[in-house]
């Protein structure tokens, strides 16, 4: 599914910010795929001493940032799952500060942290890719928001993209 096919009131416009990190018109499977790839080797490029550095008080270190794509990733990803089986059931949301102090990023290797990231975005690629147009159309409510099935692929995506740039432009400079 492309991008384009995707309705403004399928995600909330908070979101768009996300969407608008990725291309005009890219495909959702492409887009998962390329973008393990692509982040893969930015995590790599890391300097392990860079994990714990904050560029100011009170942010998030960059084990964490890491930390939180992936929990991310990973709650869109159950959103995703249940609205895909036709599931009605509205979800809550989640604090991200709360899941970050909980996450213990800040004692966990470069290594680690890939890992647990490989881990994740191959079951999102795992569920997005035998998913036919009618589930991916499909929606539901998490977060007080309606959301589609393949919107919240593409924000799983544009999500790790606009975190990736932060980490680019304020930490990694």
């Amino acid at each position: 599914m492309r991008k384009s096919a995707l309705q403004s009131d399928e995600f909330k416009e908070f979101y768009g910010t996300y969407l608008s990190t990725l291309g005009d018109d890219v495909e959702l499977m492409e887009t998962l795929i390329g973008g393990k790839d692509s982040f893969v080797q930015f995590i790599e490029s890391i300097p392990k001493e860079k994990l714990a550095y904050v560029y100011l008080e009170n942010k998030w270190t960059v084990a964490e940032v890491l930390e939180h794509i992936i929990d991310t990733e990973r709650v869109f990803q159950y959103r995703a799952f249940r609205f895909s089986r036709n599931d009605k059931t509205p979800l809550p949301g989640f604090e991200q500060d709360d899941y970050v102090l909980q996450s213990n990023a800040n004692k966990r290797s470069k290594e680690d942290l890939l890992n647990e990231y490989l881990n994740v975005r191959k079951a999102s690629i795992s569920l997005f890719n035998y998913l036919d147009r009618e589930k991916l159309l499909r929606t539901g409510t998490a977060s007080g928001i309606q959301w589609s099935v393949a919107g919240l692929g593409f924000v799983i995506c544009g999500h790790q993209e606009h975190h990736r740039r932060i980490l680019e432009e304020r930490y990694l400079k």
